[in-house]
């Protein structure tokens, strides 16, 4: 499954902040008009933490729908690290369309910053192993492809998008249909050529899954030894996905097992907003 990239997101960006602006603005920023029309001002903002900065396209497309005579001069890209109190872009325009864009622009900025440096943290924890750490679906309502594309931007890769991409064939939908050969074969018919991916519980699970033709295992809170023995096993006929019981003390010694993949909700669910800050300048 790729990685999004910003070419894959033109348009998810553009209703993001259609959707953003018009939450926060309604029918018009009424504290805004305190400030004369005419005013021009800038503005410089600055991280108050280390961090991976993601987001500069939300931010642009931000400034653009509420007023395109504001620049954006931006300091930093995507997947750049930042220090505390490193300036990452300024701003010049109408002093309103600066003060109304701030929020929302400094809300997907924070969000995305905050999923990239979670990636990066754990991409550093498995560094010089051959092992890629995987997203899940576990990502905020409306902002999938958003934070997907941030783990990318933290050296992190995507799993599926969705359910329309890739079957993950777990505990409930192999009693569905009665077994795991049978789950993935109903998978192949219906869409060929589709990655069928089986969630497997023990190393007797693992075989049947292999029997039956999975294009990737994943193995769901195995210890340690079963993943070895389950690279064994495999000798490549199969993708093995970690997942599980996956965190920092745990994640080094899961990827020296041999296993391909680790998938860890965390990267995108439990994270902690970046401090921004927006300096005015009239």
């Amino acid at each position: 499954m790729p990685n999004l990239t910003l070419a894959d997101l033109t348009a998810e960006i553009e209703a993001n902040v259609r959707r953003a602006l018009a939450e926060d603005m309604g029918s018009g920023d009424i504290t805004a008009q305190l400030i004369p029309a005419e005013r021009l001002a800038h503005a410089t903002v600055i991280s108050r933490d280390a961090a991976v900065i993601c987001g500069t396209a939300w931010v642009d497309a931000v400034f653009r729908q509420v007023d395109d005579r504001v620049a954006v001069h931006w300091q930093v890209a995507d997947g750049d690290r930042v220090e505390p109190n490193q300036a990452l872009f300024h701003l010049e325009g109408p002093a309103r369309a600066l003060l109304t864009g701030e929020r929302s622009a400094l809300n997907f900025l924070q969000t995305l910053s905050a999923v990239a440096t979670r990636c990066q943290h754990y991409a550093d924890i498995v560094q010089g192993t051959q092992i890629k750490i995987l997203d899940t679906r576990k990502t905020l309502p409306g902002l999938r492809l958003a934070q997907k594309y941030a783990v990318t931007c933290g050296g992190c890769h995507n799993h599926r998008i969705g359910l329309f991409d890739a079957f993950l064939i777990k505990e409930n939908h192999i009693a569905a249909c009665g077994n795991i050969d049978a789950a993935v074969k109903a998978a192949h018919k219906i869409a060929p050529g589709k990655p069928v991916e089986v969630e497997v519980e023990n190393l007797i699970e693992l075989q049947e899954a292999l029997d039956a033709g999975a294009d990737i295992i994943m193995l769901d809170e195995l210890s340690l030894d079963d993943m070895r023995q389950a690279v064994a096993i495999t000798q490549g006929k199969a993708k093995l996905e970690a997942s599980g019981g996956v965190n920092e003390s745990t994640l080094r010694a899961i990827a020296e097992t041999g296993v391909d993949y680790v998938s860890i909700g965390t990267l995108t669910k439990d994270i902690k907003a970046v401090d921004l800050s927006m300096r005015l300048g009239l």
